[in-house]
């Protein structure tokens, strides 16, 4: 006979589940259906859901008032590149704090957890000025020199490697010759497929938001990014709610997109820890 006494904590799961999941999802919705109203419609009581008229005349406002397809390309160039970097730095650096002794190692690595604690604006006049003298300002390599290395990613992939890879394995490839880049290369970041997932996220994300920085060192708009272009939608006494809700539709695409190629591989690196048989 079939037990059923754990089935309504079951569904009480699942519930508060889609409950918590409907909360996240309703203001990405909203966002959607405001982009697709027009302008008589956007401010209307009650509000509407879905609206009486769809409209795309808001994602053609968003392109005729900007050159938003030059924002959007810097922004994906940028977000990309600072991706790659950090990926490459924090395996490196992780690896290294994971499996090497060297002086000061304990140090180093308190020293660079810390500047994760560091918020931009306190370091951002002594980094502009920093650029100011390397002759970076209104740059694209000015833009993304503060997003090329990230210090929770160093944490992130030295924690995964202590824990997932054996000191016995790296061993062995020594004895049978090779280099440590070798290692690294073919054996450690094969296997750090998980974190690189969640990585890439979490870079990507951070840079293809960051409005502060790209706002201070940039003058001409060939180098805004799509956060930046948003801002021409706001006026001083008011905000034009379709077009830049269209933006930012546009804007969390490439998001969305990177969550949708890199989930697969979060979910590995949770479920699977250790060396693969």
């Amino acid at each position: 006979m079939k037990n059923y006494s754990g089935k309504p904590l079951v569904i009480l799961k699942h519930l508060s589940l889609l409950l918590g999941a409907s909360i996240m999802v309703l203001p990405f919705i909203w966002m959607l259906s405001t982009s697709l109203k027009p302008p008589h419609e956007v401010l209307s009581w009650p509000p509407q859901l879905i609206p009486n008229t769809v409209t795309i005349q808001n994602y053609v406002t968003v392109f005729a008032t900007a050159p938003f397809a030059r924002f959007f390309v810097n922004s994906v160039l940028m977000a990309s590149l600072s991706t790659v970097a950090i990926l490459i730095t924090s395996s490196v650096a992780g690896y290294v704090f994971a499996k090497f002794n060297f002086p000061l190692k304990s140090f180093l690595f308190i020293l660079t957890l810390s500047t994760a604690m560091v918020p931009l604006e306190v370091y951002m006049i002594p980094l502009y000025m920093s650029m100011v003298k390397m002759g970076w300002v209104n740059k694209f390599i000015g833009l993304i020199a503060p997003y090329l290395i990230m210090s929770y990613g160093i944490f992130f992939m030295r924690q995964n490697i202590m824990a997932s890879i054996p000191d016995e394995l790296l061993d062995a490839a020594r004895i049978d010759g090779a280099s440590e880049w070798r290692i690294f290369l073919s054996v450690v970041f094969p296997m750090l497929g998980g974190p690189i997932g969640a990585i890439s996220i979490f870079a990507f994300q951070q840079t293809w938001a960051a409005f502060i920085w790209p706002l201070i060192i940039t003058s001409s708009r060939e180098l805004w990014t799509m956060e930046l272009g948003l801002g021409m939608f706001q006026y001083r006494f008011t905000v034009d709610l379709g077009p830049i809700n269209a933006g930012s539709m546009l804007s969390i695409i490439p998001v969305l997109i990177m969550f949708l190629l890199m989930r697969k591989k979060i979910i590995q690196g949770i479920t699977l820890t250790g060396m693969k048989g």
